[in-house]
């Protein structure tokens, strides 16, 4: 599984989708310069160079150079503090991911 997106996070999107038709959720990561993953999404056209993922109907694309940071992360929208919500990536690729507690 290179990227999972949550249903949370599919709904969020495909809200946000209404409004860039024919266009597709990139997602993008780099390496920081401490070791861990930045992340950046916006919506963008689909390239040549990128990887096609279904996340519950809205199209998501990942540049291949950027499969190898983002390989097994999942992308979730949850409540961070009373009334804010917002995108969280959990990545067992960044050395500062905690994975949930069982």
């Amino acid at each position: 599984m290179l990227l999972k997106v949550t249903k949370s996070a599919a709904k969020q999107i495909r809200e946000s989708a209404a409004e860039h038709e024919d266009l597709a959720l990139r997602v993008a990561a780099t390496r920081n310069s401490d070791g861990g993953i930045g992340y950046r999404m916006g919506f963008d056209e689909i390239g040549a160079d990128d990887v096609l993922l279904d996340a519950g109907g809205v199209d998501v694309v990942v540049a291949r150079r950027d499969t190898t940071l983002l390989n097994g992360t999942v992308l979730d929208f949850v409540e961070i503090e009373p009334g804010r919500f917002d995108f969280i990536f959990m990545n067992p690729n960044d050395p500062g991911y905690q994975p949930p507690q069982s």
